[in-house]
């Protein structure tokens, strides 16, 4: 047998305000007894009877479980993986902190709502790296998310085909029938600035394996300037460089997979959104196990207690009536 609580502090001062209370009472009764010269010994059916009661309702507290018991238990999830661009224009601060500061903070707000479901992150600009396999372990996500900067990968520019070809690649590679496809998710995260020439052909193959791309763009189209070294980033000609957020490449990679863009600027934040948009999707099915559970069976010990109780109250004794 286990049980739902422990027999505490709280279990012992009921049980001795039981017994305090009940000797007070017997002393009482006994008293009246010899006063009336009348027998008392009956009263101690009652104190029988309602120790016995008082202690099934206590056990019934404790939570008894007994008896064993086949439950059926299902694993059912999605592969998440997202792709997060550490070009140099992440670090543009129009979106405070940083624009990749804010998308570290949002990024754990994701890991967090999706525990159930696994999770791989991808870093690029140029150039793709994989920064976390797909993995349920959300402790190593966060300290994946907190140690990105722009520094891990080349400054020669952004490119979304990389990326995007390298989460399809690694959601192909997990078991499992084409039927479920619908249940693998890409978010592209990215200020929308892509200047690569495989984009097209990756967002073709997303299309090709069913698997829904969902884009989210940070940044303002006021933009913002880079700061390098002691002042502000300029191109050949002189000219501060400024870099704004493209929303409108991200929705068409967006739609072109049947998925969604969203958007963090200076007035609004869509990552709630985008969470909500992505649990609707259905998991599919990774496990089934039977597991032996016990089954709590306090109400057992109340029914009887309460059957105690009634008969106390039909019954009365010679002395007092109880």
């Amino acid at each position: 047998m286990t049980w739902f609580r422990d027999f505490g502090l709280f279990e012992v001062v009921i049980s001795f305000l039981f017994l305090g209370f009940y000797v007070v009472y017997l002393i009482k009764v006994i008293r009246i007894a010899k006063a009336l010269n009348t027998p008392y010994g009956n009263v101690f059916y009652k104190l029988f009877l309602r120790s016995v009661a008082f202690a099934l309702v206590l056990i019934a507290f404790l939570g008894p479980s007994f008896g064993d018991s086949r439950k059926e238990v299902k694993s059912v999830g999605k592969d998440i993986m997202i792709c997060v661009d550490l070009s140099k224009s992440m670090d543009a601060f129009d979106i405070q902190p940083t624009r990749l500061e804010k998308i570290k903070f949002e990024m754990k707000r994701i890991v967090d709502a999706f525990s159930s479901d696994r999770i791989g992150i991808i870093i690029f600009s140029s150039e793709a790296f994989m920064q976390s396999p797909l993995t349920y372990d959300q402790n190593a996500l966060n300290l994946f998310i907190e140690t990105m900067n722009t520094g891990l990968v080349p400054s020669s520019g952004t490119d979304f085909g990389p990326p995007l070809r390298m989460a399809l690649t690694k959601l192909s590679d997990q078991e499992g029938p084409s039927s479920q496809q619908k249940s693998k998710v890409i978010v592209l995260i990215s200020d929308g600035e892509d200047f690569g020439e495989e984009t097209d052909e990756g967002i073709k193959q997303i299309q090709d394996n069913d698997i829904k791309l969902f884009t989210l763009g940070v940044g303002t189209a006021k933009g913002s300037q880079l700061y390098a070294g002691s002042g502000f980033k300029t191109d050949n000609q002189g000219n501060t460089v400024v870099t704004r957020l493209d929303s409108r490449s991200l929705q068409t990679l967006a739609n072109r997979t049947g998925g969604q863009y969203f958007e963090i600027n200076e007035t609004k934040n869509d990552v709630s959104r985008l969470i909500n948009t992505i649990s609707r999707i259905e998991g599919e099915l990774r496990d089934t196990r039977f597991v032996d559970v016990s089954a709590n069976r306090y109400h057992y010990f109340l029914l009887i207690a309460l059957f105690l109780l009634v008969i106390d109250v039909l019954i009365n004794v010679k002395t007092v009536k109880i």
